[in-house]
């Protein structure tokens, strides 16, 4: 699958620095699509997160699908990721270290390095489940004309509860919420060259504002296999987050404010009931 390139961009750093930059790229080792194996972009970005990426990088590796390549983008971290991401050097596609403006910011980054026909996100908290990668391009195979595949995935929250997640899409639903399942998608690389990149006004919600930008036209395939696992109890699971998505439904989705404020109302009393309920959770568990 891998192909050679005369000279290879060289990362560079100033006088005394490692380089902030790195990957099989850099060596003059790249991927292209083939046509019984479309190349897959998985992008991570990461902020401090030594802790979980190698789980996350590992899950990817161990993936049984020949032709994907893994972009990652840390934010600046200060904890050791970058270390981690040295180790995985001559393992990963592409990776860099620089400030960014959050994670949209970086995803948009992303889709500039990206090669692949197919381009999903990955948490540096989240992991492929084994074998995702190669059933996401059989059911791509089986819909030729899809540009956003979605499956189930489980979510974990920290006090241990777990529930399974993702739905078919559905313009009724996507209107009301978030029915798909982001982790791990698939998005026809297309699918931006047309509609654009992340909204970075928005901090938790741009996925979701993304969605609501295709509209009701967008050709999307289901399948009900769990693929991913997602670690909660972050910034995307609060209250700000029920805010910003209803934002999206007004501004992108159309939606009335009238119904837009009777769904905040809703989602915050259905937050607060589950944020009691995994608090008692977390206290059995001690």
């Amino acid at each position: 699958m891998a192909i050679t390139v005369a000279n290879p961009q060289e990362p560079t750093a100033q006088a005394g620095q490692l380089p902030l930059c790195g990957g099989r790229r850099l060596k003059g080792i790249l991927q292209k699509s083939t046509p019984e194996f479309p190349l897959v972009t998985v992008v991570t970005a990461v902020f401090n997160g030594q802790k979980d990426l190698v789980k996350c990088l590992d899950s990817v590796l161990r993936q049984d699908y020949p032709n994907i390549e893994h972009i990652v983008l840390d934010g600046g971290s200060s904890d050791g990721t970058i270390d981690v991401l040295r180790e995985y050097d001559d393992r990963i596609a592409f990776w860099k270290s620089e400030p960014d403006k959050g994670v949209y910011d970086a995803w948009n980054k992303s889709l500039t390095e990206a090669c692949g026909e197919w381009i999903c996100f990955l948490g540096a908290d989240d992991e492929f489940l084994p074998g995702a990668v190669s059933a996401y391009m059989a059911l791509a195979a089986r819909n030729p004309d899809a540009e956003f595949l979605s499956s189930r995935m489980t979510w974990i929250h920290p006090s241990g509860y777990e529930r399974r997640y993702g739905e078919p899409w559905s313009w009724r639903r996507l209107s009301r919420y978030m029915c798909m399942a982001h982790i791990g998608s698939m998005h026809r690389k297309r699918l931006f060259e047309r509609n654009g990149q992340f909204d970075t006004s928005y901090r938790i919600a741009a996925d979701y504002e993304f969605l609501l930008r295709a509209g009701a036209g967008l050709r999307s395939a289901f399948m009900p296999t769990v693929t991913a696992v997602m670690r909660g109890g972050g910034i995307s699971d609060s209250g700000a987050a029920l805010h910003e998505a209803n934002r999206a439904k007004h501004e992108t989705g159309g939606r009335s404010k009238v119904r837009v404020l009777l769904d905040l109302h809703a989602g915050l009393i259905t937050y607060r009931i589950r944020s009691f309920a995994y608090g008692i959770m977390g206290g059995l568990k001690k």
